[in-house]
């Protein structure tokens, strides 16, 4: 089985509202420390960028759009452009992880029930063995739910036949 780690939208704009992520900084370091054990073991590493369109905080370009400097791809390392949710809808992802032999994918990144739940669902979909870092994903406070609630919330609906849960510091690679 080979490995892969996919990073979504750990974009600047994400940290630049007034409104944080949940545990941002956390979340950030966590992702970092999965990045550079993923590195040292060659494991293939690949990055989600999202553009929002002209006018959105991640519109493409701007500085709301750039991969966060704490977990910029390094050279050679595949950034996957994308406008919605899905980062394996009309691009290049899933051809990619073929090209690569990756049938376990570990995810971290944002936002929990948009991006993240989207593509831990997609991936399962296509076949591919799901490990989501538990604490290496993160959203914003709504109205409704806070952050802290939507990450329990779909850590716990996640998990089971088709998501593997783990701490970011316990994925092997």
């Amino acid at each position: 089985m080979t490995t892969g780690l996919l990073v979504i939208d750990l974009q600047r704009g994400m940290f630049m509202d007034t409104q944080k992520p949940h545990d941002g900084e956390g979340v950030l370091s966590r992702a970092a420390s999965l990045l550079e054990r993923a590195r040292k073991r060659d494991v293939p590493v690949l990055h989600v960028q999202h553009d929002g369109g002209p006018g959105d905080l991640l519109g493409k370009p701007g500085p709301g759009w750039e991969i966060h400097p704490d977990v910029a791809p390094l050279p050679g390392e595949p950034v996957i452009g994308k406008t919605r949710c899905s980062a394996f809808s009309g691009t290049e992802l899933d051809a990619q992880l073929k090209r690569l032999g990756i049938t376990r994918l570990v995810i971290a990144g944002m936002q929990t029930e948009m991006c993240i739940d989207t593509n831990c669902r997609t991936a399962a979909d296509l076949g591919y063995k799901v490990v989501l870092a538990k604490d290496g994903h993160t959203t914003f406070d709504t109205p409704v739910l806070s952050a802290a609630q939507i990450i329990a919330h779909h850590n716990r609906t996640l998990d089971g036949s088709f998501v593997e849960l783990a701490a970011a510091g316990a994925i092997v690679f």
